[in-house]
């Protein structure tokens, strides 16, 4: 009878040490990537069509007037990059380009993403869409969006017309 995998098992592709019969290693998705886009999906492995994206892996975090958010971008022109905000959601996209012409041949490893991401994040508190800051530096891109203010009020005068 043979026992059922363990679910690190079918993600590593790797067998218990009292197992003695040898498996093909098994392709699978490393880094939040999926797959290099030319592949078809398959029974036990982590392969995606060709036209999906994947997903940016990022850092979200807060201070007292603001949340950031964290991501790395390397290799990705700022103007290849586009953000969309609402109060309460923000989405990041953007490609990376293979700009080398080498011959699938002559890999012995090819992990690097290169294609489309994007990544939709709901934000814990609502933003001003407006109040944005967008910086890329060694490619960590570093958004910094200004937080509702509920208890903020303003003295409007009234004029006589």
């Amino acid at each position: 009878m043979e026992k059922k995998r363990s679910f690190w098992e079918r993600l590593t592709g790797s067998v218990r040490a009292e197992e003695e019969e040898y498996e093909e290693p098994k392709k699978i998705s490393m880094g939040g990537h999926r797959g290099n886009g030319k592949e078809k999906k398959e029974e036990n492995n982590w392969i995606e069509e060709e036209n999906e994206e994947a997903e940016l892996a990022v850092d979200v975090y807060e201070t007292p007037t603001e949340i950031i958010i964290q991501t790395m971008v390397a290799g990705v022109k700022p103007d290849d990059l586009e953000l969309s905000i609402a109060r309460d959601m923000i989405t990041i996209k953007g490609k990376r380009e293979e700009s080398r012409t080498i011959d699938e041949d002559n890999y012995f490893s090819k992990e690097l993403y290169w294609g489309k991401f994007s990544r939709t994040i709901s934000l814990p508190q609502e933003v001003e869409p407006e109040e944005v800051e967008a910086t890329e530096k060694h490619g960590l891109l570093t958004i910094k969006l200004q937080k509702v203010d509920k208890d903020k009020t303003n003295s409007v005068k009234v004029k006589s017309l």
